[in-house]
Formats: C-alpha cells, sequence, structure tokens
C-alpha cells in the first residue's frame, strides 16, 4: 500500500503549523507556484527538458501543482487521504525520467517562492515546516518512483531511459489526428502493456533550445507487436499557444524516422469487472478508450460494451468505424450538412445525464477521458445519476487535477 512509503509521520507542532497555512495556499497558492516555476527555470535552464513548456505557457501546470500542495496541506495529519494521488503523478514522473536528484531542486524553489510571495507571513517557523513536510512527501515519490522504475526495466521487454522506435506507419484518422505505428530500432520484443496507458515521446526538434517531453496515449490493444499513438494537431487560439510537438509530429515527422521513447506508464487501464463497460471520450480522449475498446472485446467477447464519443463533427471523429462494432452513440456539437444527410451522429449538442440515461446502463463501469469541461461535465451527470465513485475512472490530458461538482 502507499501508505507504507511514509516512513518519518512529521509531530504535531510541524502539523499544526501546516494546517494553518490552509487558508492561504487557498488564496495565493496559484501565484506561490507561478513565480516557483518562473525562479526554478531562471536558475536550472536544463529543467526545460522536462517540463511541458506549453503546460507552463498556459498556466496548467502551475494550477495542478497549487491543487496538489493545497491539498498536501489540507489533509497533513494524515497523508493517507493524499496519497492515492500519488501513484498517478509517480507514474507520469516515471515516464519523463525524473529522477531523485530533482526533489531538492524543486523544494528550495518552492520554498523560495512561498517566502516572496507570503511576505512577512512567511516566518522562519512556517518556512521550517514546510521544509519538513515536503521532505516527507518528496520521500514518498521516490520511494514509489524507485519500484516504479526497477519494474518497468525488469519486465519482460522492458527498459531503462528511452528506446528509439522507428515509424513504420503514419494513418490519417480525421482532419485533426494522426496515428504513428512504431516498433523498436533493436528489434527486441516490447512490454505487454496494460489497455489505457502512455508513453513518454521525446521531440528533439531541429530549431529548438530543449527537448520536448509529451505523453501520447497508446491507442490500439496491447499485444500487437508494435505502438501506436494517434495525435491530435493542436492548432492553438488567441489564449492558448500551438502545440509544438503535435504540428511537429504531423508535419515533419514521417515513416522511417525515430523517436525516443519511455517505457509505457499509467494507471489508468482497463478492469476485468464482468459488468457492463462504458466508454465516453471527448476530442482526442477517445485514444486511451480505444486501447481498452479493443482489448476488453479480445478478452471478454462476452461483455457488453457501450460508447458514447462526443466530437465537434464527423470530419474530427477517428476511428468512427471502429466504435461502430460496439453499442455506440455519437455526440456532435456542430454537425455538418454531411453529417446529418448521412446520419452518421446519434445527437447534437453535448453529452449530458439525459443522453446517457437513455443509451448505457447505470449497473456498468465507467471510464471517461478528454478536456477538463468534458471530464467535469460527465463527473456530474454521473454523480447526479447515483453512480458509485468506485465505479468512475477517470484521466486528465495533461497536468493531474481534481474533478469538481458543476455548479447549478
Amino acid at each position: 500500500m502507499m501508505t507504507n512509503h511514509v516512513k518519518h509521520p512529521l509531530d504535531e507542532k510541524t502539523v499544526r503549523i501546516i494546517k494553518a497555512t490552509v487558508p492561504v495556499l487557498e488564496e495565493h497558492g496559484e501565484a506561490i507556484t507561478t513565480l516557483f516555476y518562473k525562479r526554478l527555470f531562471e536558475n536550472y535552464p536544463e529543467l526545460k527538458n522536462i517540463f511541458n513548456q506549453t503546460h507552463q505557457r498556459a498556466g496548467d501546470q502551475p494550477r495542478a501543482l497549487a491543487n496538489m500542495v493545497y491539498m498536501a496541506a489540507l489533509h497533513i495529519e494524515n497523508l493517507g487521504a493524499v496519497l492515492p494521488q500519488v501513484r498517478t503523478v509517480a507514474e507520469k514522473h516515471r515516464s519523463l525520467n525524473v529522477q531523485p536528484e530533482h526533489y531538492p531542486i524543486v523544494g528550495e524553489y518552492l520554498l523560495k517562492a512561498m517566502k516572496e510571495v507570503l511576505g512577512e507571513q512567511a516566518t522562519d517557523e512556517v518556512l521550517g515546516a514546510w521544509g519538513e513536510a515536503y521532505g516527507v512527501i518528496a520521500g514518498v515519490f521516490i520511494d514509489v518512483e524507485k519500484d516504479l522504475y526497477e519494474a518497468a526495466e525488469d519486465q519482460k521487454g522492458g527498459w531503462a531511459d528511452w528506446r528509439l522506435m522507428q515509424v513504420v506507419d503514419k494513418v490519417k484518422e480525421s482532419d485533426e489526428m494522426t496515428s504513428f505505428y512504431l516498433q523498436p530500432e533493436d528489434e527486441r520484443p516490447l512490454p505487454r502493456y496494460k489497455a489505457g496507458q502512455y508513453i513518454t515521446v521525446k521531440a528533439e526538434i531541429e530549431g529548438e533550445s530543449y527537448d520536448h517531453l509529451r505523453q501520447y496515449s497508446l491507442s490500439d490493444a496491447p499485444g500487437s507487436g508494435y505502438f501506436r499513438i494517434t495525435v491530435k494537431r493542436e492548432a492553438g487560439s488567441e489564449d492558448v499557444p500551438a502545440g509544438i510537438v503535435s504540428t511537429w509530429l504531423h508535419d515533419h515527422v514521417n515513416v522511417g524516422d525515430a523517436l525516443p521513447v519511455s517505457v509505457p506508464a499509467g494507471d489508468f487501464h482497463l478492469d476485468d469487472h464482468k459488468r457492463p463497460l462504458v466508454l465516453i471520450s471527448g476530442g482526442a480522449g477517445l485514444t486511451p478508450l480505444m486501447s481498452m475498446q479493443k482489448e476488453a472485446a479480445a478478452r471478454q467477447p462476452e461483455r457488453d460494451i457501450y460508447v458514447v464519443h462526443a466530437a465537434r463533427s464527423g470530419s474530427v471523429h477517428a476511428f468512427r468505424e471502429e466504435m461502430m462494432k460496439r453499442k455506440a452513440c455519437f455526440v456532435y456539437e456542430q454537425p455538418t450538412e454531411e453529417d446529418i444527410r448521412s446520419g452518421s451522429f446519434h445527437e447534437r449538442g453535448f453529452i449530458n445525464l439525459d443522453i446517457l440515461q437513455r443509451t448505457v446502463p447505470k449497473d456498468a463501469e465507467f471510464y471517461f477521458c478528454g478536456p477538463k469541461g468534458f471530464m467535469t461535465a460527465v463527473y456530474s451527470s454521473l454523480i447526479e445519476w447515483g453512480v458509485k465513485e468506485d465505479a468512475m475512472h477517470y484521466e486528465f490530458f495533461g497536468p493531474q487535477e481534481a474533478l469538481v461538482l458543476r455548479e447549478s
């Protein structure tokens, strides 16, 4: 169990001080973590080789870290309440090759950011307590990640660090999404990953000062002799920058090219329940669920599989024919005239409780993945329906966050 990794519980005085900072972190947490990343990269620019700079510019990473710090403070007297989240984050760290020596650097700059933002509120006593707390939390991550690194390398077909994969096929799946089929250059076997897991691709882009690491879900069933990732071109907008790696993959990576790749990781994967399986996806969130769909159909042919997918229109809907092999419901936000003429979708608008109640059974295992707004809407609908928390399984694309109920 994860709690076994907490070797040095904090004393009562430290816990009391940390708890007293909860309201301050709730108010200033994002300011602290934003400054933390700014100062960290100023002094350790080489860490840009690990951290996703698009998430930094969009503000996603500081928000996610602020939430993690806040939750740790809120439950500091019982870290077991938040440690289940550690596994998810630790899987990502292992995939990105985060090492134990990175943690003291992070701790130093997190405390410096606290002091700079909070000013007189960040007394020596407060910073000392947070230094102790960070040491315990960092120790848990280091221990968990050590286990993950060993398991990744020791498994059949496993490896450490990076392994070169050759692009053996490149297939356009929709106007926005393209699949890349990868096989190892060394021709040794691949590990049998769990349906729903992801790999990290190291993008070494000409003209870029730093490497870019991106995690992509494996979109095909395990055991096929190749890895398949299906990448959405992130065109960007006024508020969100274009995806450096996704556009590079689409425009410049072709059959015959090689990509450094990590061992598959992630704790969002298919179960062995006999209850019906409901897979709910929005946009590119379909990729891990495609792996689950194919694996479940092969491993549990008697299991009922329901697929509910949301897309803007049929032109950006990847794997439509594969999804049609199941009990499927497609929800298009902006169906085209061709979509309407061909009847290629079932509902117009957005996935909601009414659609779910009409198309899938309540007594099922629910897996869902997609953009944050979509995830919140699905989660809220399932809660309102009375679906139990332990029957809901989900994964964010990007920094780990917490789902919250929508306000009515």
